[in-house]
């Protein structure tokens, strides 16, 4: 649900229990570094624009 972006951290709170540092920390053990890093930057670009979208 993570890498979705449509998907918000609030949505994965809800269903799965995990905040956003959690949501984060597992991303970053899961991912290659460099996936990562990508995600991260999607994250921040659509985070704020993300409730518009639906």
């Amino acid at each position: 649900m993570a890498l979705s972006d449509h998907v918000s951290f609030a949505e994965i709170e809800l269903e799965y229990g995990l905040y956003e540092p959690q949501v984060k920390a597992l991303m970053r053990d899961r991912l290659k570094p460099s996936s990562y890093r990508a995600w991260r930057k999607r994250v921040r670009k659509f985070s704020d624009r993300r409730a518009h979208y639906k």
